[in-house]
């Protein structure tokens, strides 16, 4: 009988550390459960950015879900006493919670969290001292909090999206301020302002589509041209021989070859011959040599073909304007009186002499594009003569051709305009004074043209729409500069401007070259034969 009953009290002893144990172990499988069934991914805390393929919580009460969920957060948090769920009630009861069963997908621990919380009107408030949240009732009539973020733009500018984020943020206190130096908009605004701004700019921020703009510019010409009689002009321009009145009398040096040039003496007002030549022209003969004369006879009737003015291609923007300018720049000179308050003086301005082309495409549906084109031709024009305080001004017109339109085009088909036509017709006549004058003969001595400048201009313009494939990779090697060649110890000195201390030959600094001096500089006695 003492047998049996001190093997029940050694039983009951060593049984109770037992019962314990197990009850420790019991309790420990418990929480490993209700971890191991929080989520099917992950087996130790993660932190709260990570993103999990999935969240699964099956029938936990709400607090230990809390739990569950800021432990893979790995966040500090409290409950806030004003909680019901799972305190005491006033009966002293623990107030029932409900059980929570979720399952999400690729969402991140504190994002599994806040929406928990947010599903029971609760929400976390940080202390931004020490960085605990607490977990407290969300007040209905209490704003939404606000968040910062900072989104970096990678191809619309802020400028360009910065209405369209304004528009989104409905909030009194939300607001958007752009950085263009970096390209970034920070946004303070709520979670839900937030993802709708998000939502946007994945829309808005995405590349602009690319145009290219072929186009060719031709000008067809019809210049018939008559030309009857003969040009003295050559002739005499070649011996500087000139008609006219109001010649200086005086003796000048001409630098041409031939000598000196002299001029027959006349009176202001009376008619007078001025003779230069290049071939030395002796002052006293009176006839020119017919090997000196230069006679233009010309019976002559040409016409002239197409030429191509400018053939630019160029890439632009979608809905960005392309310009192109062939032409010159044409000096126009203002001249200003003098009167008693102001001295006179003169401006220089300049009009452009140009083809002007603007093509601004615009990508639309089905792989069109819709062109607003501008062309526009300016040429110089005849001189007009204006007389102002009894002072005779010339004055420059211009010719002018404009066309503006637009089209719908398939893209890589080419636009065809035309009927800018511009007509001229002008009439010379050159002749000899006095001799250009007398009837039949005067024909020798006289040159009549006739010609007319008919031109049509015509431009061809093709959009083709730029793809993605169609840009060539650039090389990954591209200004990237080689390294420089290391330069040997020994030749240091050779490359250097430091002279070398001949007071000591046998002295070889590390940084001096390395050389044999018996080559240099012989042995006594041992000089070579010569």
């Amino acid at each position: 009988m003492k047998t049996k009953l001190a093997l029940l009290v050694i039983a009951g002893l060593v049984g109770l550390p037992l019962a314990s144990f197990a009850q420790a172990s019991s309790s420990a499988g418990e929480e490993s459960s209700a971890a191991a069934a929080a989520t099917e991914v992950a087996t130790a805390p993660s932190e709260g950015t990570t993103v999990l393929t999935a969240v699964s919580i099956d029938d936990q009460p709400l607090t230990d879900a809390i739990k569950i969920l800021a432990r893979m957060a790995n966040i500090n948090y409290l409950i806030d006493p004003k909680v019901a769920f799972g305190t005491p009630g006033p009966d002293g009861k623990i107030l029932p919670q409900p059980n929570v069963s979720i399952r999400w997908e690729k969402v991140t621990p504190q994002q599994a969290l806040e929406a928990l919380l947010n599903n029971y009107s609760l929400q976390l408030v940080e202390d931004p001292r020490t960085h605990i949240y607490r977990v407290t009732m969300r007040d209905p009539a209490a704003p939404d909090p606000l968040f910062t973020k900072v989104i970096q733009l990678r191809y619309a500018g802020p400028s360009n999206v910065l209405a369209s984020v304004q528009s989104v943020l409905v909030d009194k206190r939300s607001k958007v301020v752009a950085d263009p130096r970096t390209s970034q908009l920070v946004v303070v605004a709520t979670e839900a302002e937030l993802n709708g701004v998000d939502e946007m700019l994945a829309h808005l921020d995405t590349p602009t589509k690319q145009v290219l703009i072929e186009a060719k510019i031709l000008e067809t010409t019809v210049n018939p041209k008559t030309v009857k009689g003969i040009d003295w002009s050559s002739t005499l321009n070649e011996q500087q021989i000139t008609f006219g009145n109001g010649i200086t009398t005086g003796t000048t040096t001409s630098s041409r070859p031939g000598g000196s040039s002299t001029t027959l003496e006349t009176l202001l007002g009376a008619g007078g011959v001025s003779l230069d030549t290049r071939k030395g022209f002796s002052p006293s003969t009176a006839f020119l040599n017919a090997d000196g004369l230069n006679v233009m006879l010309s019976f002559l009737n040409s016409s002239d073909d197409t030429k191509v003015i400018s053939e630019p291609r160029m890439v632009t923007l979608d809905n960005q304007k392309a310009t192109i300018d062939v032409g010159l720049m044409y000096p126009i000179v203002n001249v200003q009186a003098s009167t008693v308050q102001t001295t006179g003086g003169s401006q220089i301005s300049y009009s452009n002499l140009t083809v002007n082309l603007d093509v601004t495409p615009r990508i639309t549906a089905d792989n069109f594009v819709e062109m607003k084109v501008q062309q526009s031709v300016l040429r110089l024009g005849p001189q007009f003569v204006s007389t102002v305080a009894d002072q005779e001004n010339k004055v420059d017109s211009f010719f002018t051709r404009k066309l503006e339109t637009a089209v719908l085009i398939p893209s890589g088909n080419t636009l065809v305009m035309g009927g800018l036509i511009s007509d001229e017709l002008m009439n010379s006549n050159k002749k000899v004074p006095v001799l250009g004058d007398i009837p039949v003969l005067g024909y020798a001595f006289r040159k009549d043209s006739k010609s007319r400048n008919r031109a049509n201009l015509i431009i061809f313009i093709t959009p083709t729409i730029v793809q993605d494939g169609d840009f060539q990779p650039a090389k990954s090697t591209f200004l990237q500069s080689t390294g420089q060649e290391e330069v040997s110890e020994e030749w240091s000195a050779w490359n250097s401007g430091k002279p070398k201390d001949w007071s000591n030959p046998d002295h070889v600094s590390s940084r001096q070259a390395v050389f044999n001096e018996d080559l240099v500089r012989p042995a006594s006695g041992n000089h070579p034969a010569l």
